[in-house]
């Protein structure tokens, strides 16, 4: 591994539509597909990947993915090679479950590197269903791919509407590289 010379780029838009090498699926412990991020990426990347998904749980992912940790699957009819599945925590106000939502991007950072993937398109793990603060979600994503070390050349967030494009504009702005 290198240090993190990660380059951070931001994009307003639907993370299905990114050509990247791996692209990140904020999922569910299932792994078989469900709303928002998660229901998207399947539909437009096709049966392939609910099909690896299959594998996986037949497997070593029996009982579902744990929260924080990250598995690769085909990106199917996706402009990627891969999709990274990652699992965020639900937000608590009376828990911090912060160490959890970084280990998404850590993991997921960890299994880019494994795949050889240089560009990888993350989307806000855990700040839409699961009801993380856009603001907390942002800063935490930022700071957590700045201070990991990756071979990944580019992470690149794909924010869905403007509210989060903004949430990360500050962010990317407030921590220097």
């Amino acid at each position: 591994m290198t240090t993190n010379k990660t380059a951070i780029t931001l994009v307003q838009g639907d993370i299905t539509r990114q050509s990247v090498d791996a692209i990140v699926n904020a999922a569910n412990s299932s792994l078989l597909g469900g709303g928002g991020v998660d229901g998207a990426i399947h539909r437009r990347g096709g049966p392939a990947i609910l099909a690896d998904c299959r594998r996986l749980r037949a497997g070593h992912y029996g009982k579902g993915l744990a929260t924080g940790r990250a598995v690769a699957t085909t990106a199917g009819e996706l402009d990627a090679r891969w999709v990274i599945h990652t699992v965020g925590p639900v937000h608590s106000a009376t828990e911090d479950r912060s160490a959890l939502l970084a280990s998404c991007y850590r993991e997921s950072l960890r299994v880019a590197d494994e795949l050889g993937a240089r560009t990888v398109a993350f989307p806000a793990v855990s700040a839409g269903i699961y009801g993380w603060p856009m603001d907390d979600a942002a800063r935490i994503a930022v700071q957590t791919v700045r201070a990991t070390e990756t071979d990944v050349e580019q992470v690149r967030f794909v924010l869905f509407d403007e509210r989060a494009y903004e949430a990360f504009a500050g962010e990317v702005a407030r921590q220097p590289e």
